[in-house]
């Protein structure tokens, strides 16, 4: 199978590192570029520094056309503007990581990447845009629920992320004495990610417009996602387990556990753990994935192989950390 080639723009962040180890270790893809404004001229390694030995591939200020696909790893908004001031081959296949073209009012020509919702329109599309980190873990709890119209009232969501969720910047919530032995809330009720999951829900129960009761919290460890989700539901806990395996088992990320999942299981794959639990005639849904695997750079490249029409899982049969 000829090699797909492909290029990174902001490849110097946590994301685009991601990607870059991801890449240079799939078999059917060849990593042609890997932009870098503040980095151009350094060797990758330098930046991502357990790469070393693995690659001599030095940042670039420049893209190349001779590409068949392109990761764009920028800052929210960047997305846009590098689409306007670039002109990329028709023939080239775009997925963007940041939350441009999540939206359908921003759309344009992207198609949501979330592959447990969208596989079929993303085996077509061009364009894809990257589901959020706490999107993906959110609404993977939440899509079997939806498809089967079982979504009846208000859904709450607590949720803690990892230090890499809030990118390479520095800032005061960032810093090493701050986060740890830490925690704290932050854009509760009003995280940006509630639209994007509200469009996905009432795509599958037409109609469902439901307040989501989201409560993120910032974690004193590095990745991961764990979400815990809980509703009032009919189903007892027997037919809801089913509803959920059923739902997933042409995934191969997704798997409903019937043992109590913590995050070490997840962490440092691609993979979602859930379960599934009833108390009363609340359904709670525990998710656990890592923000920049499953929740970021490891969808990105699942969402590639779908386009490409390679095996879904190449190049994602990652190791967890475990212990």
């Amino acid at each position: 199978m000829k090699k797909i080639k492909a290029g990174i723009m902001g490849a110097a962040g946590y994301t685009g590192g991601e990607l870059i180890r991801l890449l240079l270790n799939h078999s059917h893809t060849e990593l042609v570029f890997a932009h870098s404004k503040s980095n151009s001229g350094n060797p990758v390694y330098s930046v991502h520094t357990d790469l070393i030995g693995d690659t001599d591939l030095i940042f670039t200020q420049d893209s190349s056309s001779d590409i068949d696909v392109l990761f764009l790893c920028v800052p929210h908004g960047k997305a846009k503007e590098i689409l306007k001031n670039h002109a990329f081959s028709k023939t080239v296949k775009i997925i963007d990581l940041s939350q441009d073209f999540r939206l359908k009012s921003f759309a344009e020509n992207f198609i949501y990447g979330l592959p447990e919702l969208n596989r079929n329109n993303i085996l077509k599309a061009r364009y894809i845009a990257n589901p959020g980190c706490f999107a993906t873990a959110i609404q993977l709890a939440l899509l079997p629920l939806a498809a089967a119209c079982e979504l009846r009232g208000e859904i709450h969501v607590h949720a803690v992320t990892g230090a890499t969720g809030a990118g390479q910047g520095l800032s005061a919530s960032s810093h090493f004495s701050w986060r740890n032995n830490n925690i704290s809330a932050y854009k509760v009720f009003s995280h940006q990610h509630l639209a994007e999951i509200g469009e996905s829900l009432s795509s599958l129960q037409p109609g469902f417009n439901k307040e989501i009761c989201f409560i993120p919290q910032r974690g004193d460890f590095s990745r991961g996602i764990f979400a815990s989700v809980y509703l009032d539901c009919d189903l007892s806990e027997q037919q809801a387990e089913l509803l959920y395996k059923a739902y997933y088992e042409t995934h191969p990320f997704t798997f409903v556990s019937t043992a109590e999942i913590d995050l070490k299981q997840v962490v440092n794959t691609n993979k979602c753990f859930l379960n599934v639990k009833k108390h009363g005639n609340k359904l709670v849904i525990i998710s656990a994935i890592d923000n920049l695997l499953k929740g970021a750079s490891g969808q990105a490249v699942q969402n590639m192989n779908i386009m490409f029409g390679m095996e879904e899982t190449a190049g994602l049969k990652l190791k967890a950390v475990a212990f």
